[in-house]
């Protein structure tokens, strides 16, 4: 009977000990699965926290038109034309920094029927900018810019139908800036930049057309140093669309107070998702370029300004 009362005590205390090792082990299990919840929980708090600071906006489309005319009393020529564009705004901001980068590019040929020169280039720009900069209070940033301008490909000027003139080609010209300054920007919308220290170098690498821009015979770069104010707006209100950017240099020199000014400007709004109306100008006038004057007395300087309105496909973002 003591042998049976013996074996029974231990089998009860092999089951206690059993029953607490599974406990033991379930809080275990339990503590090392809420560590891995909690973990990846704050794994994604991390990634969604970081990719908040993020912001991305853009488009990318083109625009086409074609006129056909037969038998047309009023007379004319058949044409058409195909311009392609896209532009991207990416934003980085956390605490008090900022990184802003801009890439605007278009490009685009019109067709004239019965002329010697039938295939002319419309559209060609390469513009990119970025600056980043740090928040000193008030909405101010101090900010360090820069920006990369010129075209695709060969650009000529037409006098009349059998007549062509080289004006331009791919880093003929070029302008890049560089600039430290102050960055105002109340808003997501708009911003405002004062640079007194800005440098502007300005590339032809044709010999042709260095007397065009302003560059020595004997160089390929012309730099210069003064003062860059900078405007930039970029509004969206569901389907529509409008974007500014405005720059203006003078150099230190002789020179100072002309000022050089590039002004693009696009307004757009999409229907059904897809079909896209557009309207964009842009304004330009620059010290060093001269034309002919029409009395053949000597160059002067103009100013110059293109419009285009456009209806096509296009993917806003």
């Amino acid at each position: 009977m003591k042998k049976l009362n013996l074996l029974i005590l231990a089998v009860l205390t092999a089951i206690s000990f059993g029953t607490a090792k599974a406990q033991d082990n379930k809080s275990t299990i339990t503590s090392v699965v809420n560590s891995m919840t909690k973990s990846s929980d704050e794994l994604k708090k991390v990634e969604t926290d970081s990719l908040s600071n993020w912001k991305i906006s853009g488009a990318a489309g083109f625009n086409s038109s074609i006129t056909m005319l037969t038998n047309w009393a009023a007379g004319g020529n058949n044409t058409a034309s195909l311009i392609g564009y896209g532009n991207i705004r990416i934003i980085y901001q956390k605490n008090k920094f900022a990184w802003e980068t801009l890439f605007d590019t278009d490009f685009g040929y019109t067709y004239l029927e019965n002329s010697k020169y039938a295939w002319r280039k419309s559209n060609d720009k390469i513009n990119l900018s970025s600056k980043a900069g740090y928040d000193v209070g008030n909405n101010l940033y101090a900010t360090l810019l820069g920006s990369f301008r010129t075209q695709y490909l060969e650009g000529y000027a037409y006098p009349n139908d059998t007549t062509k003139n080289y004006i331009s080609d791919l880093f003929a010209p070029a302008y890049i800036d560089l600039s430290l300054g102050l960055d105002w920007k109340p808003n997501d919308i708009f911003s405002a930049y004062f640079s007194p220290a800005a440098g502007r170098i300005t590339i032809c690498k044709d010999d042709m057309l260095k007397t065009i821009y302003g560059v020595e015979l004997d160089k390929t770069t012309r730099a210069e140093f003064g003062a860059l104010i900078k405007g930039a707006a970029n509004y969206q209100l569901n389907a529509f669309k409008i974007s500014s950017a405005l720059t203006m240099f003078t150099p230190y020199s002789k020179n100072f107070g002309n000022i050089d000014v590039d002004w693009d400007m696009s307004i757009s709004y999409q229907l059904m998702k897809v079909l896209n109306v557009s309207l964009g100008t842009s304004l330009k006038y620059y010290d060093a370029i001269k034309f002919d004057t029409q009395d053949g007395k000597g160059k002067v300087q103009h100013i110059q300004f293109k419009t285009l309105l456009g209806v096509g496909v296009a993917y806003n973002f």
